[in-house]
């Protein structure tokens, strides 16, 4: 079958198809310089803010790694200077382990900085400079920045160096707070409290408060015994009425006026 032969276009279609071609060519590029003046226009108008944003995350990014580093580098060189420390006191060297805690106590802000002082503290102790433990166990005991065990340590240590110039009120008031069963310090500051009402003359309150020490699994063998031998001294079974005891216990050390002197 033959195909028809095309027509040649006139000279009037081709000056439409040409037209058409050039509007379509005209109308990309006025599209495409909309686009730009749009984009030109939002840079202008959000590139600057955006900009400032993204470099903010960066250098904040930047900062924060920084931090870890310079924190992580710092523990490291903290544990180093306590464990030179702790080789001094072995060593019996206190003024140079002494020496090697300053730059600790005065730097470090982490617990690594408490137990610095906790350390100066119990050296004061051993060289007979009790005052000044005791000023130190009371700063890291008022703390507010240290970990609250090692505040609470240190409130037990503090009492426990005063505790023959101290009022016996005062050490039951200082220690309530940790005299109380289920408390990771009971053992050591209810035994205190304890003597503090024997200093008062409360027997009747001193017992139970040893026997839930002596029933306390929490705390060492040593302290059980003794406190458990306080209470048979006092006349409390520490053994056989264990839950009634811990109960008296608890009641007795928890109650605002119970180590008022008769």
């Amino acid at each position: 079958m033959a195909l028809r032969p095309q027509r040649p276009q006139s000279r009037a279609e081709q000056l439409a198809e040409r037209q058409s071609a050039e509007r379509d060519v005209f109308m990309r590029e006025v599209d495409d310089e909309l686009r730009r003046d749009e984009m030109t226009g939002l840079f202008r108008r959000f590139g600057i803010p955006v900009a400032a944003l993204v470099l903010a995350g960066l250098l904040g990014l930047g900062g924060w790694l920084w931090w870890q580093h310079s924190r992580t580098q710092a523990m490291a060189a903290h544990a180093e200077e306590m464990v030179r420390a702790l080789d001094r006191v072995e060593a019996g060297h206190l003024d140079a382990a002494n020496k090697e805690l300053t730059p600790l106590v005065a730097d470090a802000k982490d617990g690594s900085g408490a137990v610095a002082r906790l350390m100066q503290a119990g050296i004061a102790i051993q060289q007979n400079r009790r005052e000044e433990a005791i000023r130190i166990f009371a700063e890291v005991s008022e703390d507010a920045s240290a970990p609250k065990p090692l505040r609470d340590l240190a409130t037990i240590r503090q009492v426990t160096t005063a505790f023959d110039a101290m009022e016996p009120q005062a050490v039951i008031d200082k220690l309530k707070p940790l005299a109380v069963p289920g408390n990771p310090w009971f053992g050591s500051a209810g035994e205190l409290v304890g003597l503090a009402y024997l200093k008062q003359g409360r027997q009747d309150l001193a017992g139970p408060v040893f026997a839930g020490i002596a029933r306390d699994k929490q705390a060492p063998e040593s302290l059980r015994r003794r406190a458990r031998q306080m209470a048979g001294v006092l006349g409390v079974d520490a053994i056989d009425d264990a839950e009634s005891v811990a109960g008296v216990a608890d009641a007795q050390v928890a109650a605002p006026d119970a180590g008022v002197a008769q």
